[in-house]
């Protein structure tokens, strides 16, 4: 009964991914030809975020472990352990004051429509060829002169094995940070692992605890501040995890 349950809930999902990705992805389309219009294109992938993580019954408690408080007018580079698909939900929910555009694979642009919008407002990467890893820094400068902030996933996926709490980060955000001199924002999520896996054998519907880690500034190498980040997010994991 429990997994005929969590097909019913998966196909609800996209359902709604469906109906929002029409409703929502029409403006941001339109929107996204024009880069000094992309502060009013994300206004509706907001929304979009937000009808999806609570039409799935999820939602979030925030929890500040640092005082350090975000400048509107910085551009960031925002990152986070990557749990599920929600993550990218979330991450838009929890950045109201800052446009952000993310760093995906470039095999999403195959689903349909989501990815024809997809490919206009991200930055795409093909993780096979070293050419495209090599020029995302080029293209997410880009976007942060254009007063966009940058959302990556140091993991650069979510882990096949879901045994594995926190998988090894790779050195891109990190190395974006300290050329273009750019803050890094550091969340942790704990919970959507266990709400929406990528298996089919469980997930629920609950409340997913978010960690507000705090700002390191780039006064350091990429490879200091990717150990700096590394170990300030496992910290944070295995304190709730051992609770």
């Amino acid at each position: 009964m429990t997994k005929i349950l969590n097909y019913l809930w998966r196909f609800w999902m996209l359902l709604l991914a469906f109906v929002f990705t029409i409703l929502f992805g029409i403006p941001v389309y339109i929107l996204s030809f024009n880069k000094k219009h992309y502060k009013y294109a994300y206004k509706f992938i907001r929304y979009w975020s937000y009808c999806m993580f609570y039409g799935m019954g999820l939602s979030y408690q925030l929890t500040k472990l640092s005082q350090q408080k975000l400048d509107k007018h910085q551009q960031y580079v925002f990152i986070s352990n990557h749990t599920s698909i929600m993550d990218i939900m979330l991450m838009c929910i929890l950045c109201a004051d800052h446009p952000v555009c993310f760093v995906g694979k470039k095999e999403l642009v195959k689903i349909p429509i989501f990815g024809t919008i997809y490919k206009r407002i991200c930055v795409m990467v093909d993780r096979k060829s070293a050419r495209s890893r090599a020029d995302v820094y080029r293209r997410c400068a880009e976007k942060m002169e254009e007063g966009n902030s940058i959302v990556i996933f140091p993991e650069g996926g979510v882990p096949d094995d879901t045994s594995i709490i926190l998988d090894e980060f790779k050195d891109g955000a990190f190395t974006l940070s300290s050329k273009h001199n750019s803050p890094i924002i550091v969340f942790t999520f704990i919970g959507l692992k266990e709400m929406f896996p990528f298996d089919n054998s469980k997930g629920y519907p609950g409340k997913a605890k978010v960690y507000f880690n705090g700002i390191i500034e780039p006064s350091t190498s990429p490879k200091e501040l990717k150990l700096s980040a590394f170990e300030t997010i496992k910290k944070t994991l295995l304190n709730h995890y051992n609770q």
